[in-house]
């Protein structure tokens, strides 16, 4: 059985929030995501295969993503 936080950090990703700046608007065309921005944070929430694939798409863009 998946424990909680495991099935979160496939279905987010937290960042910074300017760690996505100038890519926002191509992440929700691309992927079906949403982007919460939440003081200093910002929170991409989706499905895990979403997930995953936005993930590579913000590494092939330069963002370090945990």
């Amino acid at each position: 059985m998946s424990t909680a936080s495991r099935l979160r950090d496939s279905t987010q990703i937290l960042l910074p929030a300017d760690a996505i700046d100038g890519l926002s608007e191509d992440l929700t065309d691309r992927f079906t995501v949403t982007i919460r921005r939440e003081q200093s944070r910002v929170r991409i929430i989706g499905s895990p295969v979403e997930i995953k694939q936005a993930s590579a798409f913000l590494t092939r863009n330069g963002v370090a993503v945990e």
